[in-house]
């Protein structure tokens, strides 16, 4: 049995070290909290690549060139781009 490259005699001996500097009181919190966290770490990773893969798979929009850009602003009429005449001297009668 080997987990993430640590055979059983080596996971005793963890354990063994753990229980002397810990105790025996403060072991299983510190499992629970540390079962809790690699739990929460895979969740945010499965996540994570379900947001990769589906930004991966959706179609892509084509983005306009500045040439599609100047034709479709040069397609608006004066009159539209002008929503009311400026009066120049209205402002120096008063």
């Amino acid at each position: 049995m080997s987990v993430f490259g640590v055979g059983l005699p080596e996971m005793a001996v963890i354990a063994v070290v753990g229980l002397l500097v810990f105790g025996p009181k403060k072991l299983p919190e510190l499992g629970r909290t540390l079962g809790k966290t690699l739990k929460a770490f895979q969740s945010a990773s499965r996540e994570f690549s379900n947001a990769v893969m589906t930004e991966a798979n959706a179609p892509e929009t084509p983005v306009p060139t500045t040439q599609q850009q100047i034709t479709s602003t040069a397609m608006v009429s004066p009159a539209e781009s002008a929503s009311t005449p400026q009066q120049h001297g209205a402002e120096d009668k008063d």
